[in-house]
């Protein structure tokens, strides 16, 4: 125990000195060994240490002068991710405006992030008025339309057994890969009071310039307003405003 505790502080104390490695190369467009080492006030070999493991990992680079450092592609990298949840956010929010206006339920868009689903994007149509935000929470794959939609697409597929939260929450691996397939098949998913007692939800995906989905757009409503019987007729108008959003990311169907 006493050896975690040293390690801790000095583990946090490189992490903050190699951020500020970043901010430095940011401000300055280039740096080298030494001037780094004396902006962070240690030793140059400090220094040298700490580049290196950011250039393994690609946030830094050397430019042709040998010794002079610049931030490399994994920084940009990072960055796109922001900007493309950023313009996912943007692009989307008129369709699901749209769409909340036409079903009076709240419509949501969600990214797969870590094992969860997560909602960036909500609209919330006339009938909605009570109903739960949803921006910014995390919410199981296998219990919510959106998330069944993101897992039909990936290969993040767990062997289970799974987290129940209702009596209808589907726990079994060969039940959900059943219902996965269905979603490859026909193009939109749902789930009936599998996560909320009384609540249904449909939903869709979203693809990006690729091809590939990279998110899932939803609605969601009460059991006795969004019924089984009427999850064929609103997964249309779903899937309609999804691809309305997959050709603002770039989609060409």
């Amino acid at each position: 125990m006493s050896n975690d505790r040293e390690t801790a502080p000095a583990v946090v104390q490189s992490v903050d000195r190699a951020l500020s490695i970043l901010e430095i190369l940011a401000r300055k467009r280039g740096a080298g060994v030494t001037e780094i080492g004396k902006e962070l006030g240690v030793h140059k070999s400090t220094a040298f240490r700490l580049l290196v493991a950011l250039e393994n990992r690609g946030f830094v680079e050397q430019t042709h002068d040998r010794g002079t450092y610049r931030l490399g592609l994994g920084v940009v990298r990072l960055a796109g991710a922001v900007t493309a949840q950023l313009d996912l956010s943007r692009q989307g929010l008129a369709a699901c405006e749209r769409l909340a206006v036409d079903l009076g339920e709240t419509v949501n868009i969600a990214i797969l992030d870590s094992g969860r689903a997560v909602n960036v994007t909500q609209s919330r149509g006339a009938a909605s008025i009570a109903s739960h935000n949803w921006v910014g929470r995390q919410t199981p794959l296998h219990a919510t339309s959106s998330g069944k939609v993101l897992l039909a697409f990936s290969s993040d597929l767990s062997p289970g057994p799974f987290e129940r939260f209702t009596a209808a929450t589907v726990v079994s691996s060969v039940d959900l890969g059943a219902q996965l397939a269905t979603i490859r098949s026909v193009g939109w998913g749902f789930t009936a009071e599998e996560y909320e007692v009384g609540l249904n939800a449909v939903a869709a995906p979203i693809r990006g310039a690729d091809g590939s989905v990279i998110a899932a757009l939803s609605v969601s409503g009460p059991a006795y307003r969004l019924s089984q019987d009427d999850f064929p007729e609103v997964a249309k108008r779903v899937i309609a405003a999804a691809d309305e959003v997959s050709g603002r990311m770039g989609h060409v169907s």
